[in-house]
């Protein structure tokens, strides 16, 4: 069957090679990664999607979906690229705290709709990432030390399976599939809808101070004591930057879901680090979230790696707090603990870290520097060694890298098993698969 077919299948729209529009419409949030892909298909809505799965397990293609094209990695040679974006709506249900969105909704419009009503979904940092996807990967922002990983708040999936036919699943009309679906990736399924529990939050309180980088021990001293025996409503996060042009700078950024008196009075110790270039803290309602942190919302390139640390000591202060962040962009650490280190017997695939800080690296994937950056990486992965597990949380892979790192063995090998069970003939593709 000739690629060309697809565009007799579907009602929205079908791209291939040469053209006028085909390579923006290939191109990923993350523009340092190529998509060698054989078509891209917009979907105008869930059954365009079936129609594509149909179409390509009987031509014997695989479809990869990226709802926003965020978590790209470029390894999907001749595959056909499913755009899901058209398929946003968004459902709020106050009474039932629950919201309904589509597979293209982004979490800066569900937040916004979950706020109106004193509630909050378990978003990330970047209010233009996909719910789906994010959601897929476990997902973990904010409010994940109070609540834990966004994937075990779904509560039922709009699917096309494998076959190509549009299916609902939750705990009881498929719990296999419904677990892996809760943090596994988007190996098994492609998600046309999902809903979810929202939580109440009416009032919060967060924000972000800096200093110039001479303040970069003190700040990171505020770090360790703000981390250590935080009440799971305060999350702390550690930056160091060095961004183009400008002199290093060292931040503190933090969410507390509460008063923000009782927030004020947790993080007091803010105020006796003097000199702040930035101070954003406020208080503020649910859909402010994303503007914590403030990253960057249009396409960009870039190189990241993730992992997750045991501690803080002094091999870990002398690799990462000593020495310049350049050649690199950010430094980043994260405070995890509280409900993402526990599980419960209704949990999805994605099982709790254990590990009490998050490390995320990042740099510009501009062709002149990216020799340099993943140098910065390696040595100090290598610095680190022994305080990094090699686990790590599926949304922090990195082109390259294998889901492998994300899952322990045992639920590896279940995931695996349910990927060949359901896709025998590999129709469908994640970003990282977990047979790869």
């Amino acid at each position: 069957m000739g690629i060309d077919e697809l565009r007799g299948t579907v009602q929205g729209t079908v791209l291939l090679p040469g053209d006028a529009d085909f390579e923006q419409a290939a191109r990923p949030w993350n523009v340092a990664v190529t998509q060698s892909v054989g078509a891209v298909v917009t979907a105008a809505d869930a059954d365009d999607i079936a129609a594509v799965v149909r179409w390509a397990a009987g031509a014997g293609r695989t479809v990869v979906t990226q709802p926003t094209g965020h978590g790209a990695t470029g390894d999907i040679d001749d595959a056909v690229l499913l755009r899901t974006g058209a398929l946003d709506d968004i459902a709020i249900d106050p009474a039932a705290r629950r919201a309904r969105v589509g597979s293209g909704a982004q979490w800066g419009r569900v937040q916004a709709a979950a706020a109106a009503h004193g509630l909050s979904g378990l978003a990330g940092s970047n209010p233009v990432v996909g719910v789906t996807g994010y959601t897929l990967g476990g997902g973990f922002g904010w409010l994940a030390r109070a609540h834990g990983w966004a994937s075990n708040a779904v509560r039922a999936f709009d699917i096309v399976d494998t076959d190509g036919v549009r299916r609902r699943v939750d705990a009881a009309s498929d719990p296999d599939l419904f677990w892996a679906l809760r943090g596994g990736g988007g190996d098994f399924a492609i998600v046309t809808a999902l809903e979810f529990d929202l939580v109440e939050l009416p009032q919060l309180y967060g924000g972000r101070v800096s200093w110039s980088a001479e303040r970069t021990h003190e700040a990171f001293e505020l770090f360790t004591a703000l981390t250590t025996d935080a009440p799971a409503e305060l999350s702390v996060w550690l930056q160091r930057y060095q961004l183009p042009g400008a002199a290093p700078t060292v931040a503190i950024d933090f969410a507390y879901l509460g008063d923000p008196a009782d927030g004020r009075a947790l993080t007091r110790g803010l105020d006796a680090l003097p000199g702040a270039l930035v101070d954003t803290r406020a208080a503020m309602t649910a859909d402010r979230l994303g503007t914590i942190t403030a990253e960057p919302t249009d396409p960009s390139p870039s190189l990241s790696r993730g992992e997750l640390l045991t501690d803080l000591g002094d091999a870990v202060v002398k690799t990462l707090i000593d020495a310049p962040v350049a050649p690199l962009l950010n430094i980043q650490l994260r405070g995890l603990g509280g409900a993402l280190a526990a599980s419960g017997p209704h949990d999805g695939a994605r099982g709790p870290v254990t590990e009490p800080y998050a490390l995320y690296l990042l740099g510009l994937g501009l062709p002149h520097l990216v020799d340099d950056v993943a140098a910065g990486f390696a040595t100090i992965l290598d610095e680190l060694g022994p305080h990094l597990t090699g686990a790590k949380p599926y949304t922090f892979l990195a082109p390259g890298e294998s889901a492998s790192a994300a899952f322990d063995p045992a639920t590896l090998d279940r995931l695996r098993q349910l990927k060949q069970d359901r896709d025998p003939h590999g129709v469908l593709r994640a970003n990282f698969p977990v047979l790869g």
